[in-house]
């Protein structure tokens, strides 16, 4: 069982930043992929980015590539989506989301989500 905790959403102007984290607890494998989704609303649920545990390989959406980065730290269990240069189009429901590997992590686990709005 994996228990993920979101948190640093929030409302921001276009261009600004935020950084949102994602505590994980639970069985180590079942999290050897995390990623990062997002939902606006009327879209379907979207893959943002994704860090594989063991080879810290990293895999972002087009949409955020060179805006955002994602990160993980051991020590404190925690993974991480630092989002600058933010666009209205980024405002949405943030999930962290874990599973053991395959296509955007193939989740099994998620978080309740943070709401990133990012205003023109």
């Amino acid at each position: 069982q994996v228990q993920l905790v979101e948190s640093g959403g929030g409302s921001v102007q276009a261009g600004g930043s935020l950084r949102l984290s994602c505590a994980a607890s639970g069985s180590t494998y079942s999290r050897n992929c995390m990623a990062w989704f997002r939902q606006a609303p009327g879209k379907e649920r979207e893959g943002v980015a994704l860090i594989s545990s063991g080879s810290r390989k990293t895999y972002y959406a087009d949409s955020v590539k060179g805006r955002f980065t994602i990160s993980q730290d051991n020590t404190k269990n925690t993974v991480y989506l630092q989002m600058n240069s933010l666009k209205p189009e980024d405002t949405a429901m943030y999930y962290c989301a874990a599973g053991s590997g395959g296509n955007w992590c193939a989740p099994n686990y998620w978080g309740q989500g943070t709401q990133v709005t990012v205003s023109s």
